[in-house]
């Protein structure tokens, strides 16, 4: 039996959505008091979207690291944003 090894594109595009979403809420994050409960909120918020999606395109449980990083950066460009 074969597995099943998706594609870069499947991959990629999960990446730059989980990177997405966490633009918004790093942004609103940067706002908020340190470790405040809001603070939690904006960094946890994203994760049953990117959990959803993940399970969606049937990507292995061996992409999260991938996932995490992309989550971190989005939130790290969120917060370094001058709108």
């Amino acid at each position: 039996m074969m597995d099943h090894v998706p594609g870069f594109g499947i991959v990629t595009i999960v990446f730059i959505l989980t990177l997405l979403i966490n633009l918004p809420f790093g942004y609103l994050r940067r706002r908020v008091k340190r470790f405040s409960f809001r603070w939690f909120l904006y960094i946890h918020l994203p994760i049953p979207v990117i959990i959803a999606a993940r399970l969606l395109s049937s990507l292995d449980f061996r992409y999260i690291p991938l996932f995490v990083i992309a989550a971190v950066i989005g939130q790290f460009l969120g917060g370094r944003l001058n709108i």
